[in-house]
């Protein structure tokens, strides 16, 4: 990549997908000097149970809490591999927005490395892909992974 990129931010969710994403953007901002930030956005939708019923305080503390471990297991994979700048977020919201537009303004990103999406086809028709939008409205570059690192 000929562009120097000083804040990266990978959005992970635990998929298999995300997984490559954070290893490539690894390589990257270590090839760079880079600050990555690493963002696990917790749908707020997901916090509605079933016939409409609020998930309790519990579950959603208990949500936060194992995001957090399985982000600073993340975090410590990048320092192991040499990147001392890491930076973990939780964010509650949107996924779609959230890493497209509001964490980048925040925290001004100019590179978001994403897995490719891992809703199956009629998912994507109803709601399309969080990386479909991120890769339209995102006010930095995008780079979408899709393969694995050539360790």
């Amino acid at each position: 990549m000929d562009q120097e990129y000083t804040t990266i931010l990978v959005p992970v969710d635990g998929s298999d997908e995300s997984d490559l994403a954070f290893h490539k953007a690894v390589k990257v901002a270590t090839t760079n000097h880079a600050h990555l930030d690493i963002l696990n956005v917790l749908d707020t939708k997901q916090f509605v149970g079933g016939y409409g019923g609020m998930i309790s305080g519990d579950a959603i503390y208990q949500l936060t809490q194992d995001a957090e471990k399985y982000l600073d297991g993340l975090a410590e994979r990048a320092k192991k591999a040499g990147l001392d700048d890491v930076a973990i977020h939780i964010r509650f919201g949107n996924p779609k927005t959230v890493i497209a537009t509001d964490f980048p303004h925040d925290h001004h990103t100019d590179l978001i490395m994403i897995g490719a999406t891992g809703l199956n086809a009629v998912e994507r028709v109803l709601v399309g892909s969080v990386t479909e939008y991120v890769n339209r409205t995102a006010p930095c570059d995008v780079v979408i992974v899709k393969t694995k690192t050539n360790d």
